[in-house]
This record gives C-alpha cells, structure tokens and sequence, in this order.
C-alpha cells in the first residue's frame, strides 16, 4: 500500500532574505510535523517601508507523509 502525502500552506517571515522567510516556516512546522518531504515556494513578497523591503515573506506549501496509527 502507498503512502499518503498532505501539503499545508505556510507564510514565513524573515528581515533577511525570502530564503531565510522559507527557512523560518519549514524550522516552525518540523517542531510539530514529522516525515517533511519537501516544500514548494509559491510566492514571495515583501513589506516596504521608506522606500527599503522591510519584511520579506515566503508562502509555501510543506508535503509531509501522514503516519499510519
């Protein structure tokens, strides 16, 4: 039997960079969601404040394989 893979959408934030953004969910989501399998980016922003990105965010969606209890 094969197993099953849910995705559950994430924003990151991060003062750094889109990728420390992605980072900072998929460290928040590993504290509660075992077996993460990968991760798709599906789109990054930012706030701007006085002309300079003042808060980059990352929305991604985290593949994870559900546990057979």
């Amino acid at each position: 039997m094969g197993n099953t893979v849910k995705t559950i959408e994430l924003i990151g934030n991060s003062t750094e960079s889109w990728e420390d953004a992605a980072q900072n969910a998929l460290d928040e989501a590993s504290k509660t969601i075992e077996e993460i399998k990968g991760v798709e980016i599906t789109s990054q922003t930012a706030n701007v404040e006085d002309g300079q990105i003042d808060r980059y965010k990352t929305t991604l969606h985290v593949a994870f394989e559900l546990q057979d209890r």
